[in-house]
């Protein structure tokens, strides 16, 4: 590694082949994948008619420019916005430049409305990318450190707290748009109070911003449904996508509806690979796998299992402050730093992850079997337990 950059903490281990929820490293041992790669691999790996497919489309045409027409752009553009009620998709490479095209779009927005300096409210606790511009909407001061100057405009507010927008409102002429997760992923699988997301939107309604979601971990079935805003019955003005949607090929995408549809014009935004006939495949057969094979059912039963099934199984921890999540996205918070849990659980053969510091984080695929689900669960209850006992007996 010593010609990489140092801007990973990786783990002592390379992969070399993957089938549904395993992996395997060189030596022939396998791991079972709680995490797909952050939220990334749903449908597990190598599933047979993804592979296929991409294989068949690389033989046909892999890039075409935008300058083009691209069919399966245009064929991945209308099934997202069958899906998720939008009118309009941008296409780029990740979930940080999706993110990017939302608070360019919200920018121009204002623009348009001679807004001359136009702000968009963000949440604490968020994260939105590692761009200057995602960074600076981001809600945390560990990623955002020794990268001032940030951007200006944004304001930031509590997540999970509707009634101060009115106020912010109020004393901020200039805002033009909210940007939020609906569950929040990095900032420790922070899932809103009933209610929150509906409140948002009517906000919005009152004060003429977009409101903004940012779906790129928590979409593409994870949580249930195609995109997690849908549990509270809302409709979102913009919308970001990337991590799940290609299964492990890297795409993003923005999308917007009504009059955020029409803000960006010839110009406005671009990307030279987003888009990209291989991208759309990779995202068409996802699309198609989750449908056909019932994944969006599969992923709302077997979150609610695991999630009861660690709640049963940590409840005498108090340690464990809280378990938390929505389908298969899924938060355990201890009342103690957390990080070593990750080399601990690699040792056994299990790949999770801790964000926030206190979060045990599990992102497994949507095609996890249930004799799977149950070893993950009994791993991770193991090492919390394990991780707990330790520090107990080295502090007397």
């Amino acid at each position: 590694m010593q010609h990489l950059m140092d801007t990973y903490a990786r783990q002592p281990v390379a992969f070399v082949r993957g089938e549904g929820a395993w992996l395997w490293d060189a030596e022939g041992r396998r791991y079972l994948d709680g995490l797909c790669g952050i939220a990334v691999s749903g449908l597990g790996h190598a599933h047979p008619r993804f592979v296929r497919a991409l294989a068949e489309q690389a033989g046909r045409i892999v890039h075409a420019s935008n300058l083009y027409r691209i069919p399966e752009q245009e064929a991945l553009a209308q099934k997202l916005c069958a899906i998720s009620g939008m009118d309009a998709a941008f296409f780029c490479n990740s979930g940080c430049e999706a993110n990017e095209a939302a608070i360019k779009l919200a920018r121009l927005y204002g623009h348009q409305r001679a807004i001359e300096v136009p702000a968009v409210v963000v949440m604490e606790k968020a994260f939105h990318g590692r761009s200057i511009a995602t960074l600076s909407a981001t809600g945390s001061r560990k990623v955002q450190a020794g990268f001032e100057p940030l951007l200006t405009g944004f304001v930031r507010v509590p997540f999970g707290d509707h009634a101060v927008l009115d106020q912010v409102a109020a004393n901020n002429p200039s805002i033009v748009a909210v940007l939020v997760e609906p569950i929040q992923g990095e900032g420790g699988v922070n899932v809103p109070d009933k209610g929150y997301l509906a409140a948002l939107r009517a906000a919005c309604d009152r004060h003429g911003w977009l409101l903004m979601l940012d779906e790129v971990q928590s979409g593409m079935g994870r949580t249930g449904k195609w995109f997690a805003h849908q549990h509270a019955g809302i409709q979102a003005d913009v919308m970001t996508l990337a991590k799940g949607l290609g299964n492990g090929f890297p795409i993003g995408a923005c999308l917007a509806r009504g009059k955020a549809a029409s803000v960006f014009k010839p110009g406005s935004h671009g990307s030279t690979f987003g888009g990209n006939p291989l991208a759309c495949v990779a995202a068409l057969t996802t699309v198609s796998i989750i449908e056909e094979e019932g994944l969006l059912r599969r992923a709302e039963h077997l979150g609610r299992w695991m999630l009861e099934a660690l709640r049963e199984s940590l409840q005498d921890l108090p340690a464990v402050r809280e378990i938390r999540g929505q389908g298969l996205m899924i938060g355990i918070e201890l009342d103690r730093p957390c990080g070593d849990l990750v080399k601990q659980a690699l040792d056994q053969g299990l790949l999770i992850n801790v964000t926030a510091d206190t979060v045990v984080r599990l992102l497994p695929p949507l095609t996890m079997t249930d004799a799977e689900a149950r070893q993950l669960v009994a791993g991770v209850t193991r090492s919390i337990r394990a991780l707990v006992s330790a520090e107990t007996a080295a502090t007397g």
